[in-house]
């Protein structure tokens, strides 16, 4: 599960004392901790609700720095990115542009969407087939394009 890998580079970070990935690391075991705190202690935590708590914390680096950049602290900025860094691994690898259109033409045909108007609806069939492995973002981009078409 990848709650133990997390755990095992965990302690890999602490022997070869690599701080800034010790204390992205630790900052994801205590929201993990958080987590498993407000489901209750006979919830097992799934790889799907690691990547999902992975994908927010990552959005939340990604919205950090550029509040960080827009007011000249670069360098919290940097900070804030090389943890990104050391959290995607953990995430599911991601479909290329071209994986990701075959499947939004799939299920733009499969539901007759001829307009922007049917955006909804192809958005939620793309991400139920996808499962995380594209950011939202991207896919709505993506959409928005093949629905323009």
């Amino acid at each position: 599960m990848l709650t133990q890998d997390i755990t095992h580079d965990l302690t890999q970070a602490m022997k070869n004392r690599d701080e800034s990935k010790l204390a992205t690391l630790r900052m994801l075991k205590a929201e993990l901790q958080k987590f498993q705190a407000d489901k209750g202690k006979s919830y097992e935590i799934t790889d799907d609700d690691v990547h999902t708590l992975i994908r927010r914390l990552i959005k939340q680096r990604k919205e950090a720095a550029e509040q960080y950049n827009a007011g000249g602290a670069t360098e919290r900025a940097e900070a804030e990115l090389s943890e990104i860094k050391i959290l995607e691994p953990y995430l599911p690898a991601q479909m290329s542009d071209d994986d990701l259109n075959k499947v939004i033409a799939e299920v733009a045909n499969a539901i007759n969407a001829s307009s922007v108007k049917d955006m909804g609806k192809v958005m939620k069939g793309v991400m139920q087939k996808i499962s995380g492995q594209a950011d939202g973002t991207r896919v709505k981009n993506l959409v928005t394009a093949f629905l323009n078409k």
